[in-house]
């Protein structure tokens, strides 16, 4: 690169840096910036993903969305009120899914950067969002939306008024920090970890007592557990059924469990490497004018200040508390589960007057920062193609084509709607997505995930069964159990899926249509 464009780049960097820590401009600098962000990553995942379908838990979502109410079979309905809510008002497509996915992890981005306001100053308010959005949970992971990704803005959200009503005491941001607790519970039951994590960080900060005779706290509970209560009634009418699912979806032993909460931190800590790497050779040229490298990591890890150290345990012990409660609860934990703990992290890096970021290391994080999605918006037509080549797992590249041969099949057998599609849980998931919104999903192998159906409605309006010829022998079993019947149309598909000019190997699926009673 020449010297002149080096050095227009670099001027343009400061600019930005600049209008980034400026009062009076960086708030709408930093909106634009984050749309932009938005923006590119959407797209990055539309082009990128543009070889294969939707994630099924996608398409899970989508069915929990149109059967709105405070529960859902699996997890609590917060992610599925959002669904619920775009698609209200956007296209049920590919990108506007992946644009929705982001704009969630952009508005967890966003919070993160007006708690920074709070403990950075501006260049290393600029640097810690910066490195933030190198976190792989805020692009690549935020991408496929799910009740692990509905956690990124609700913990943010929780962490932030909880700081703050810490910190001020206030009743109508004690309230504010309740709901958010409420919202962050209705997304995954996993931030029952969260909000421990938070309660043991105000119990062990030296300002408890204050924080604890004032009305914030109980403001807190009162609010979070009155905005709880429907779903906690809703759980107990269904016999806890979702509850019981979420403890019980990863058992292990004692030593498995043990290793799994070992590799939650040690997973996590992989995940944040390279913005922690960054950050220590950005920092490194000014620690011997601030006491050295030990004093600097000692005021990192344990600071002097109580509102700093509330932080590092605000965002230390949700980390480590799995561990814990891999062996209490008998369960294997899984490190992805820490996408939403992350808010913290650029203050925790850079709040300590010992660590100093000199204006070229800003500089080139700042450029990093903004070359990274770009870098990947410029290869995600290759991903694709490498994709279309290697395949994906769950068949999860010919959902839509085979909705389409679902219908196909039964408008040659009846006139009247589809209303009902049925296969085990992945595939009738990822296959209803490319249906007409009017269709309902049915899970043949395990019908307790979907206990709205109507058998009774099913009978009368008919269905459409569709498994995979080879595997999934249970739902095989089952849709030839149902499709006994006279009038059952029964048939064989081929689906492939074409891109840039190639046809990857086909998958072949029995599709069994029961029409409707005349």
């Amino acid at each position: 690169m020449p010297s002149s464009h080096r050095r227009g780049v670099g001027a343009a960097l400061d600019r930005l840096t600049a209008a980034l820590a400026d009062p009076a401009r960086r708030e709408m600098t930093v909106a634009l910036v984050l749309a932009g962000y938005c923006g590119v990553w959407a797209l990055y995942g539309a082009i990128a993903k543009g070889s294969q379908d939707i994630h099924f838990d996608m398409g899970e979502m989508v069915a929990w969305s149109r059967e709105i109410g405070w529960g859902t079979p699996k997890h609590p309905p917060f992610g599925a009120w959002l669904v619920r809510a775009w698609f209200a008002v956007f296209p049920l497509a590919d990108w506007s899914y992946y644009l929705f996915a982001m704009v969630l992890a952009t508005l967890a981005l966003w919070i993160a950067w007006r708690i920074c306001g709070r403990y950075l100053d501006g260049d290393k308010r600029v640097v810690g969002i910066a490195l933030l959005t190198l976190v792989p949970f805020y692009n690549f992971h935020a991408l496929k939306f799910n009740a692990n990704t509905v956690m990124l803005p609700l913990w943010a959200a929780a962490t932030a008024l909880f700081l703050r009503s810490y910190e001020t005491r206030r009743p109508g941001v004690a309230a504010l920090a309740g709901l958010a607790a409420a919202a962050a519970m209705l997304g995954k039951y996993w931030s029952l970890v969260l909000l421990a994590g938070l309660g043991l960080a105000a119990l062990a900060d030296p300002r408890r007592g204050a924080y604890f005779r004032s009305a914030a706290p109980w403001v807190t509970i009162l609010v979070g557990a009155a905005a709880l209560a429907p779903h906690v009634a809703w759980l107990y009418g269904d016999g806890f059924a979702a509850f019981t699912y979420a403890m019980e979806m990863h058992p292990g032993s004692l030593a498995e469990n043990i290793r799994s909460g070992i590799g939650y931190v040690a997973g996590a800590a992989a995940y944040v490497a390279l913005p922690v790497v960054l950050a220590l050779l950005a920092a490194w040229p000014g620690m011997a004018k601030t006491g050295g490298a030990g004093a600097v990591l000692r005021d990192v890890l344990w600071p002097s200040t109580p509102e700093r150290r509330l932080v590092v345990l605000a965002f230390a012990l949700p980390f480590l508390l799995p561990l814990l409660l891999a062996v209490a609860a008998r369960e294997q934990v899984i490190s992805l589960w820490s996408i939403g703990s992350m808010t913290l992290l650029p203050v925790v890096l850079l709040s300590s007057p010992r660590v100093a970021i000199a204006p070229a290391a800003a500089r080139r994080i700042v450029g990093f920062a903004l070359a990274f999605p770009l870098i990947a918006l410029a290869l995600s037509p290759l991903i694709a193609v490498i994709i279309h080549r290697q395949g994906v797992p769950s068949h999860a590249t010919h959902y839509s084509g085979l909705a389409r041969a679902v219908e196909r099949s039964w408008a040659e057998t009846t006139a009247r709607p589809l209303r009902f599609v049925g296969s085990y849980d992945k595939l009738v998931y990822g296959v209803l997505f490319y249906l007409p919104r009017d269709v309902t999903p049915l899970e043949i192998v395990h019908p307790r995930l979907t206990p709205w159906i109507d058998e009774a409605q099913v009978a009368r309006d008919g269905i459409a069964l569709v498994c995979p010829v080879v595997e999934e022998q249970d739902c095989l079993r089952e849709l030839n159990r149902r499709a006994r019947g006279p009038g059952s149309r029964r048939s064989e598909v081929a689906i492939t899926r074409r891109y840039f000019g190639s046809d990857d190997p086909p998958e072949r699926f029995v599709i069994a249509i029961i029409p409707p009673r005349e």
